[in-house]
């Protein structure tokens, strides 16, 4: 049985107006002191992907998106496939943080690896090559709020079991040659173990873009060229940046 068939009935029953709804306690998967994990309809892998987007953990808003999605497509008859792809795309990444990911990775030239003239094909005409996915697939919270990063998903036994298990068995259900894009450095972190696993390569890795949140907007303007380094704060190391620019564009060169 999968997971979305034993807590298919209980999505039908419940009333995900509400975020919050999203950790009811019928979809509780486990805890460990302050974490715990949800189940949301997170499931579906595109098989044919040759770019993975992959995030932290879904959060509150989204699981209930998700979740809602699935229940309306449970409602119009839909096969368990066909739900859980359309609960995955309804929920999955968009807004200002896409456009500051394209625009990162067109700065480093991932373009021309999809012969394309800017990455904003990922979410048009080749969003079907495209699989969006998160460290722990399933929504995770610590004291009930949104988790993340801390504690480490690597270092932390509960949250490490949902690397080995779920987050493995999507990244064997891909190609080889699939990249991982990690929104983060500790999705990276998380990618970089299963790569020492043996579960992936290092090479297969995207690693060392800026976060793409809103939040990130200085860095992530002078990343792409659009911030004179004069006119930065002290928050921000235009040297640190810099070399990983450079690494990332030799990186893509090579792809």
């Amino acid at each position: 049985m999968t997971a979305f068939n034993a807590y298919q009935h209980i999505i039908t029953s419940l009333d995900f107006s509400q975020p919050s709804a999203c950790q009811s306690e019928p979809l509780l998967i486990g805890q460990s002191g302050a974490l715990s994990a949800y189940y949301a309809p997170f499931d579906y892998v595109n098989r044919e992907a040759r770019v993975v987007i992959c995030g932290i953990t879904p959060g509150m808003q989204q699981a209930r998106i998700a979740l809602s999605q699935a229940q309306q497509a449970i409602a119009d008859g839909a096969d368990h496939q066909a739900a859980l792809r359309q609960a995955k795309e309804t929920a999955s990444f968009a807004g200002a943080m896409r456009n500051n990911l394209v625009n990162m990775l067109d700065t480093i030239g991932f373009q021309h690896y999809l012969n394309a003239q800017s990455c904003s094909v990922l979410f048009g005409e080749l969003k079907a090559q495209v699989h969006y996915t998160s460290a722990l697939r399933y929504p995770v919270f610590k004291d009930g709020k949104n988790y993340s990063g801390s504690p480490s998903m690597v270092s932390h036994p509960f949250l490490r079991s949902m690397l080995d298990t779920t987050l493995a068995e999507e990244c064997r259900a891909l190609d080889e040659n699939t990249i991982f894009i990690p929104l983060g450095g500790k999705v990276e972190e998380a990618l970089r173990y299963l790569a020492n696993q043996g579960v992936i390569r290092d090479q297969q890795i995207l690693a060392g873009l800026p976060h793409p949140s809103g939040a990130n907007a200085e860095r992530i303007a002078y990343f792409c060229g659009n911030k004179p380094r004069h006119t930065l704060s002290n928050k921000t190391n235009p040297d640190e940046l810099d070399a990983r620019k450079a690494r990332l564009i030799q990186w893509a060169l090579a792809l």
